[in-house]
């Protein structure tokens, strides 16, 4: 398995006879590198250590013993590295596995340079009451293989999780730790403890959604799935849900997403008696386009901006030390999964640990597309003036994805704005089909914007998409992209 390296110090906790002596040593070749010894608390009958801090790299092998007048009993966990561990957790999305992605015959042989990526899958589990341990794991602590990596639809391995380890493993150059926890068809109420649903006033109910396939109840995945690991040392988390609260709650999810985080970070610090960060990096994608049956066509660019608590962007005052994936323009009609789930997970989990490049590693490169920061109203032009926090790269010009809301007599109504002239950084929309009053412009506001990987504005060297947003027209934003409904 993978253990959190330094700075932070490892937690190992397990179970014994209450009284007894525990001591847990870390060895290297035969050499004692470190000893804690602790005693089994009554009535838990649990122990726990912190180790101290230890470098990237391995293997060691870590021992338990416990001692309790003349018993004595040992568990060994040989090859052990130091390095980062991630938690994966989320839908269907999520719990895709590698077999079911482009290329997946390529992507399941590639895993001879990732042996220092150690893989962990959580059983399917579902509890009234928060766990103190799992009820079970499909995959054990694993080296990666084309058999654990390809387990089944929806079984192991999660391929974005994957994916972001091996991405991040090729720059970090040091073990990497994957845990995947996560149910297709599940609402974020199911993920939540009953602390944060009560914070957002989220009533007790039951999902009448398409997507509802999963449990539905509050908290019943988090109190199975995700507080029994709140003990472990963790680097951070990503996360793919929403498509389940389309229709479900939607209107809540621009707070229950944000106290998801806060919550997991809180839970996860203190269980990890402060060894995991209190603010630990937080990453997810922002929903893809899916072909809507039954769903009604407007939930899903909602769904999109209330993931970033109605900013637009991340990281945001609500949201501090998180980063987005991207996804409305790697939609995927063929996908034999249903084109709610699309097969391009690789760039997917790219877009992804870029952001944690820059927000978890602190690396400057640019993990977001573009966003306009300037508002100017030419009416006498019949303009709109569109200037971008940085560089755009127009792929081409449409005549709908831009909308503007035009008003007369209290009624408003969204009429497209054809892209007009640019330059490297300023976009002009033609706005004469508005002979009203001119409220607010949005852009990409629809269930599926684009064809894959074919939007209109990209960042023009990382290949980034300009988000999705909504603002009120002044000559100012961002601050107003959050008011923006």
């Amino acid at each position: 398995m993978v253990l959190q390296k330094e700075p932070a110090g490892a937690v190992i906790w397990g179970y014994g006879v209450s009284g007894a002596t525990v001591t847990v040593t870390l060895c290297q070749d035969q050499e004692t590198i470190m000893k804690k010894v602790t005693s089994v608390k009554a009535p838990s009958s649990s122990w726990m250590v912190v180790l101290d801090p230890v470098k990237p790299g391995g293997p060691y092998e870590v021992i338990a013993q416990q001692t309790y007048g003349r018993m004595n009993f040992t568990l060994r966990v040989h090859d052990v590295l130091f390095g980062d561990v991630w938690l994966c957790s989320g839908q269907s999305n999520m719990q895709m596995t590698v077999s079911q992605i482009f290329n997946a015959t390529s992507e399941l042989s590639d895993t001879a340079a990732y042996q220092s990526v150690r893989i962990l899958a959580v059983s399917l589990n579902q509890a009234l009451q928060e766990l103190e341990d799992l009820a079970g794991v499909d995959l054990r602590w694993s080296k990666p293989t084309s058999e654990n990596l390809g387990h089944g639809d929806f079984k192991y391995m999660s391929a974005v999780c994957w994916l972001f380890g091996r991405y991040l493993y090729d720059t970090l150059q040091y073990p990497v730790g994957l845990i995947a926890s996560s149910w297709a068809g599940t609402p974020i109420e199911a993920w939540s403890s009953e602390r944060s649903l009560k914070a957002c006033g989220v009533p007790r109910g039951f999902i009448p959604s398409d997507f509802g396939t999963g449990p539905s109840e509050n908290s019943v995945l988090w109190n199975a799935m995700v507080h029994p690991l709140h003990n472990m040392t963790l680097k951070g988390v990503i996360w793919y849900q929403g498509e389940s609260n389309i229709n479900f709650n939607r209107d809540l999810y621009n707070c229950t997403f944000p106290a998801l985080i806060e919550d997991w970070r809180q839970t996860f610090h203190r269980g990890s008696q402060g060894q995991t960060e209190r603010f630990f990096p937080f990453g997810f994608v922002q929903l893809s386009s899916f072909l809507s049956g039954a769903t009604s066509s407007d939930g899903l660019p909602h769904i999109r901006w209330h993931q970033t608590a109605d900013f637009g962007y991340v990281p945001n005052l609500r949201m501090p030390n998180t980063f987005m994936a991207v996804a409305m323009d790697l939609c995927d009609r063929n996908s034999p999964f249903g084109s709610a789930h699309p097969r391009d997970k690789q760039t997917v989990a790219y877009r992804l640990h870029l952001g944690a490049r820059a927000v978890a590693y602190g690396e400057k490169l640019t993990f977001q597309g573009p966003l306009p920061q300037k508002m100017e109203l030419l009416a006498d032009r019949g303009l709109l003036n569109l200037t971008y926090s940085q560089q755009i790269l127009v792929q081409r010009q449409d005549k709908k994805i831009f909308e503007v809301s035009c008003c007369s007599d209290q009624q408003c109504k969204w009429l497209p704005a054809p892209m007009d002239t640019f330059s490297t950084q300023t976009l002009a929309l033609d706005i004469t089909s508005c002979q009203d009053t001119l409220v607010a412009v949005r852009y990409a506001w629809s269930t599926w914007p684009c064809e894959y990987k074919q939007c209109p504005l990209y960042h023009p060297t990382s290949t980034l998409p300009a988000p999705p947003f909504t603002a009120f027209i002044t000559n100012q934003i961002p601050d107003d992209l959050s008011k923006g409904k």
